[in-house]
């Protein structure tokens, strides 16, 4: 029997406005395939009642007639479609086999392999319906409506499908939240569980992001529309499980090359079951018997069975948690991998600035408190990422943030504002580092190492760093010439925090007063992401990025990763990629930009980084990590082994029972009753063992901390 995915799991294409209408979990009597089937037991319940209590053949065969139409018909035009096509259909097989004991008088027997097919049918039905369901069940949570705010400040009801990017939303207590998007204005908590696993509330403040479906706490929010409603979170989890139902893995396609060939065997070991016995002098209707018997329990039901369910469940575990892999070819070689290299900024980092030191000059008569605040009155008005975290952590602190006034921008050089009446300036540096713009106004520049050295024991493009060097005189990297720098600027202290850092100094009416330290964010994750990869893999993960070696080896020694390749141009990932595979290895890449996309191509697997990834690196890669959660990556890769252990399994408990079923027949007597119970029963078993892989217990993410 044929496991018929496509028909249920995916049946159209999710529109940009018209999202799959919510549905709740399949009814057995809701499928047509459970209704034949039940048709098909009361009329064979029937008949057997009638026969039994000693009614004529015509009378009892009446009810077993209606059991062969009911129960047989969809296989049967199935069937003849395949055979149309010139090719062999299981499911014509077991009509023939049923046909065949009726045409000796086994009419029982015929009836009831026609109701165990069709039970089994709906059965598998049943289930590849509840895997959808998991998927498509995430739609449940968004609402169908949302209050949208006009540009007048009144309120009106529309329905999620019609919203747009831009459009403001009001969040009251306890609703769900219409779309993907960022807080504006209020404060309150979001039960996120359904979406990212969190088991608690996550306070949800300005600047935040939330996502469709979530339920919103005690306090109301207004939140901007970032996604169309096609392409939040959910929407896209639903299309690209769709879309990944409707492939096969290597597994599957090499099942269905050799299928036909074994379909075309069995008729003719059939043919020879049959005519030999026959030739010397069996029974007719024995040696029909036999033959019926044994072309329904050599039939590959059970093996066409084995590939498809343990990696579609896969798939849409996967999905349920944030998890796009795109197909079932892509979930398949994902466990395949055996070494893991990963890009730095936006993959193991946030890609996002934080402030990590606050250096008052001597003189300046400031403390670190007094500096960040007024660096941060400055800053306000800007929207540089720089500007944003200065500002981020003086709110953190609790700082006044005073009113600026006068603000200019000067991309690449800095920022000038007036702040209680003094000129306030945020100085340039003169390179970049972390993949951060390094001037607070604008510009793409390195920042100044505060260290400049790597840690001990990173290797960086295969040399051993130290940590010898002396630390460079952050003074003198403010924008102007050295001469005209103050010499009482403090030296750094070689803070491993600092390491890598982009450096701005705040200077007031001209004069330099103190610099601050900013820093890409390392994911709270990544650490034990790579130490899991690690064990997954036998193979620490190797790191590429086109960082200097300096800010890799800085990020490498916080991880836990000791093979660094840095300064790397995007043929030169692509280069390392393929080096480390030309020894044997399978490499699973793990990035985000538009400068990964190659590399994501030439490894083995690939896996993007979904919030902030290019659209080129989100087409390139197989799977896609919807919420930038690190700790997917193992349990995405443990999942696939799982599955393919599954695989295995399956095949094994197919081929067992065929083995015994075939050779019980050709040797003693396999009675028809017992061959139908035990052929249908292997293959509905293979089926429920690989749905096993929808389970909540099935998906074990690596938590940070």
């Amino acid at each position: 029997m044929v496991w018929r995915v496509s028909a249920t799991l995916a049946p159209r294409q999710t529109s940009a406005r018209s999202l799959p209408a919510p549905r709740r979990r399949t009814r057995v009597l809701a499928l047509p395939e459970a209704r034949w089937a039940l048709a098909a037991l009361v009329a064979f319940l029937l008949g057997l009642a009638l026969d039994l209590g000693g009614a004529s053949a015509w009378v009892h065969g009446i009810p077993y007639a209606v059991a062969y139409v009911t129960g047989g018909w969809e296989p049967a035009l199935e069937g003849l479609r395949a055979l149309r096509e010139k090719t062999l259909d299981v499911d014509l097989l077991m009509i023939v086999a049923a046909l065949g004991a009726a045409a000796i008088g086994q009419v029982l027997d015929g009836a009831l392999l026609i109701v165990i097919f069709a039970t089994s049918g709906a059965l598998e039905a049943l289930a590849t319906a509840r895997t959808a369901d998991s998927v498509r069940g995430l739609l449940d949570l968004a609402p169908t409506t949302a209050t949208r705010v006009r540009a007048d400040g009144t309120e009106e009801a529309v329905p999620t499908a019609e919203l747009a990017v831009g459009d403001t939303l009001l969040i009251r207590p306890g609703e769900r939240i219409g779309a993907d998007g960022t807080v504006l204005d209020g404060t309150s908590e979001a039960d996120q569980a359904t979406i990212t696993g969190e088991p608690l509330p996550v306070v949800k403040r300005p600047g935040d992001e939330v996502f469709a479906g979530t339920l919103n706490g005690t306090g109301a929010l207004r939140v901007r529309v970032d996604r169309d409603p096609a392409d939040s979170v959910i929407a896209r989890i639903v299309t690209l499980v769709e879309e990944a139902s409707r492939t096969k893995a290597p597994t599957q396609l090499f099942i269905e090359k050799i299928e036909q060939r074994y379909a075309v065997g069995v008729v003719a070991a059939t043919l020879a079951v049959f005519a030999v016995p026959l030739a010397f002098g069996a029974d007719l209707t024995d040696a029909l018997l036999r033959a019926m018997t044994f072309m329904i329990v050599a039939s590959p039901c059970a093996v066409v069975l084995a590939t498809m369910p343990p990696l579609l469940s896969a798939i849409a575990n996967a999905g349920r948690h944030g998890v796009l892999v795109k197909s079932a070819v892509a979930m398949e070689r994902l466990g395949e991998i055996d070494t893991a290299a990963l890009d730095k900024t936006g993959t193991l980092t946030e890609g996002a600035p934080e402030v990590t030191a606050v250096r008052p000059l001597p003189d300046s008569g400031l403390d670190e408190e007094q500096l960040l605040a007024l660096a941060a009155a400055a800053e306000n008005p800007s929207e540089h990422p720089l500007a944003r975290a200065i500002v981020a952590a003086a709110r953190e602190r609790g700082l006044p943030i005073a009113t600026a006034r006068e603000f200019t921008a000067t991309p690449g050089e800095g920022i000038s504002a007036v702040v209680d009446g003094r000129r306030v300036t945020v100085g340039r540096t003169r390179d970049s580092v972390d993949g951060l713009p390094s001037a607070a106004g604008g510009g793409q520049a390195d920042g100044v190492r505060l260290d400049g050295q790597p840690a001990d024991g990173v290797l960086v493009d295969g040399r051993r760093a130290t940590a010898d060097g002396g630390p460079v005189d952050v003074a003198q990297d403010i924008g102007r010439p050295p001469a005209a720098q103050p010499s009482t600027a403090p030296p750094p202290t070689g803070d491993r925090r600092e390491r890598g850092a982009t450096v701005v100094t705040v200077a007031r009416d001209g004069v330099p007063v103190g610099t601050l330290a900013l820093t890409d964010r390392l994911r709270p994750d990544a650490a034990a992401t790579a130490a899991a990869l690690t064990a997954l893999t036998g193979a620490a993960p190797v790191l590429l990025t086109g960082d200097n070696r300096h800010t890799a080896a800085r990020v490498a020694e916080a991880t836990g990763l000791t093979d660094v390749r840095a300064e790397l141009l995007p043929e030169d990932k692509v280069n390392a990629v393929r080096d480390i595979q030309r020894t044997g290895r399978k490499v699973l890449f793990v990035g985000d930009g538009v400068n990964d996309a190659p590399a994501l191509a030439a490894a083995h697997s690939g896996i993007a980084m979904g919030r902030a990834g290019s659209d080129l690196a989100l087409e390139t890669a197989d799977a896609v990590i919807v919420r930038d959660e690190l700790a997917t990556v193992p349990a995405v890769v443990r999942l696939s082994r799982a599955a393919r252990r599954l695989v295995v399994q399956n095949l094994v408990i197919a081929g067992t029972f065929i083995t015994v079923l075939v050779v019980w027949d050709l040797v003693g007597h396999l009675p028809l009753p017992l061959g139908v119970a035990g052929h249908e029963g292997s293959t509905v078993l293979v089926g429920l063992n690989g749905l096993r892989l929808l389970r909540e217990s099935a998906w074990r993410p690596d938590r940070a901390g």
